[in-house]
């Protein structure tokens, strides 16, 4: 009997016995992509990983990218294999921010004298997109994602989006990227990874002091208001 029945989740064949699972059988390229990705410490993945940051050290600090090396997580953060899309890889230094000051002397009260100990507030990925931001000032900042890193650096793709391309610009789904307010996103912390710098993942309670920013939370608890009828 080569007779399968469909129940419910599971694939049985004639006698009862399960086959398999319907998800098992409905799992595309993406999805293994995305599990090889997970097992980052097998030993496939630790040898392109050798191989990719080899690669990525001879290149410049900030290179176009042909494609990008993850697809799976590429799209899932907004990229599509079309016109007015690009992918650049960044190379951030791991570690603090070290004082940028000539012969580590600086001329200041001792309180600011540390060169070695400042600690970045944003996160490495959200400094990666200000700098191909930067770079590339006529187009837009989409999203990131991590793809290598070494003792020294760490590599960012970064999705970028030209928004006077006329296919970005007819794209409903795109086109609130090409408005004049969306320039320069990742300067101003709107992109995820910028967003989740300034603490805007919590909700209720926990971001009180948060919310709009904490610049402005703070102006407006340190603004003395006398109500009074006049």
């Amino acid at each position: 009997w080569l007779k399968r029945v469909r129940r419910g989740v599971f694939v049985f064949d004639c006698d009862g016995v399960r086959i398999q699972s319907r998800s098992a059988e409905a799992m595309g390229a993406y999805k293994y992509l995305e599990e090889m990705w997970r097992k980052k410490q097998s030993d496939v993945m630790r040898f392109l990983a050798r191989l990719r940051n080899w690669e990525f050290r001879q290149l410049p600090a900030v290179h176009r990218c042909s494609r990008p090396t993850r697809p799976d997580k590429a799209r899932k953060v907004g990229y599509k294999a079309k016109q007015g899309y690009c992918i650049y890889r960044v190379r951030v230094k791991r570690g603090d921010r070290k004082k940028r000051v000539a012969k580590g002397i600086v001329y200041g009260k001792p309180t600011n004298q540390g060169i070695n100990k400042w600690k970045s507030v944003r996160n490495l990925r959200s400094i990666a997109e200000e700098r191909v931001g930067r770079k590339c000032g006529s187009l837009r900042v989409l999203n990131s994602y991590w793809v290598a890193q070494d003792a020294v650096h760490k590599w960012y793709e970064v999705v970028m989006v030209d928004p006077f391309h006329t296919v970005i610009r007819n794209d409903p789904r795109i086109n609130w990227i090409c408005k004049p307010v969306m320039k320069h996103r990742e300067l101003r912390g709107l992109t995820a990874a910028g967003r989740k710098a300034r603490g805007l993942l919590k909700k209720g309670k926990r971001a009180t002091k948060l919310r709009p920013s904490y610049r402005a939370v703070y102006r407006r608890h340190s603004l003395m208001r006398l109500r009074r009828y006049r």
